[in-house]
């Protein structure tokens, strides 16, 4: 497996993403139309250029879905067991088409289950940068995840 067990984890662990992505017009379109949000800012070009941005921004889930996306690989792939739960989930800048954002985590705390001796709880901070270096997004996330005893 690719990802931790949660014995590997220790909070102030960070990781920085190799995987990057550029965001295009074609994602945004998709992601809108695919989770039925008909928010002009996002898919009409017309309204969007009258906005205070002057153009399309990128939908915010779709920023928050790549940020956790993008972690998985160096993390939780193939040792998650679930995801619990997000909190403290912000967009302090826009993001526009083209943009290519990146992605720092950091880890936060650390627990055994209280209940199951083969799992526990690791709470992430996700942040994602754009080509500038603007912090876009910033979330924090908690994932039940597996021990080495449960792998063997």
């Amino acid at each position: 497996m690719r990802g931790l067990y949660l014995e590997q984890f220790e909070p102030g662990q960070r990781f920085r993403h190799a995987i990057r992505k550029t965001i295009t017009e074609s994602d945004n379109m998709l992601f809108s139309t695919m989770t039925l949000n008909p928010q002009p800012l996002h898919i009409d070009f017309d309204f969007a250029a009258r906005s205070e941005w002057g153009r399309p921004t990128v939908n915010s889930m779709l920023t928050l879905g790549l940020v956790v996306g993008i972690s998985v690989y160096d993390t939780t792939f193939g040792t998650a067991i679930a995801n619990l739960g997000m909190s403290e989930v912000v967009f302090p800048a826009p993001v526009f088409h083209g943009d290519t954002l990146r992605v720092e985590t950091e880890v936060i705390a650390v627990r055994p289950s209280r209940s199951k001796s083969d799992r526990g709880i690791v709470e992430f901070e996700h942040r994602a940068y754009n080509q500038n270096d603007t912090l876009v997004a910033r979330c924090r996330r908690q994932a039940m995840m597996k021990t080495r005893a449960r792998a063997a």
